[in-house]
């Protein structure tokens, strides 16, 4: 079945008013794309993507969301009514990041999850195995318990989800998984989310761990890859234009 491919800038803990005014103008610029496309810049910049963004074929997002929706005593959380208050379509959830600096576990991530579609925000779930991980040979015992996780949780809410597999070993490092690394661990999450959900052969699962220009082409061919959650590429517009473009 055919996919829109989808490609999500992580701007991470980057950014200025003066930086991120260039960057759009930028990609505004060289758009539209092939593939859909969506910036997530920290929190704070939500609205002044809002206002550069209004009207064009890029849409925005933030890099996490709160468990907890609506207001209440919950000191530094931004809840997905507030996000959505400015515009935001989606919502990063339980990057390898926030697991390990901030020790979210997978209910949380679930939670979050939960959270961002009960205000119709569209939550992109990552998933993905350490180094260590990988070495021992536990990457499919790793992803499909964080992924589990989350099925039990979402219900027949989950085939409105995002899944992102991000290898933790790839990401910022330079290092990237093979195509056919990548693949067989996307393909691997397909079956479990076909055996929970029959919306499984529309969802798309991106890849994200090093992606750059001179490799998107070469992973978004694989039959499972539907596209990437992209990080310091993402800072530098003719490169990410390149990758929506791969």
């Amino acid at each position: 079945m055919q996919r829109k491919k989808l490609v999500v800038g992580n701007w991470k803990m980057h950014g200025g008013k003066g930086f991120i005014e260039a960057l759009l103008a930028e990609l505004k610029g060289r758009g539209p794309w092939p593939s859909d496309v969506v910036v997530c810049p920290p929190a704070l910049y939500l609205p002044q993507c809002e206002q550069l963004l209004a009207g064009t074929p890029i849409a925005w997002g933030a890099q996490d969301v709160s468990a907890h929706n609506g207001q209440g005593a919950y000191t530094g959380e931004i809840s997905a009514t507030m996000l959505k208050e400015f515009g935001a379509r989606y919502a990063i959830v339980g990057h390898s990041e926030r697991r390990s600096y901030h020790a979210e576990n997978d209910q949380l991530v679930a939670a979050k999850a939960k959270a961002a579609l009960a205000q119709d925000l569209t939550p992109i779930v990552c998933v993905g195995e350490t180094r260590a991980e990988r070495e021992a040979g536990h990457t499919e015992a790793v992803v499909q318990r964080q992924l589990g996780t989350l099925i039990r949780n979402l219900g027949a809410r989950i085939g409105e989800v995002v899944v992102a597999y991000e290898p933790v070993w790839a990401i910022g490092t330079g290092l990237t998984a093979s195509p056919e690394q990548a693949q067989d661990v996307h393909a691997r999450l397909r079956q479990q989310l076909l055996a929970a959900t029959p919306a499984a052969a529309q969802m798309r699962i991106l890849y994200g761990g090093s992606v750059k220009p001179d490799n998107a082409a070469q992973l978004f061919a694989q039959p499972d890859i539907d596209g990437g959650l992209i990080g310091g590429a993402a800072l530098k517009a003719a490169d990410f234009d390149a990758i929506c473009r791969a």
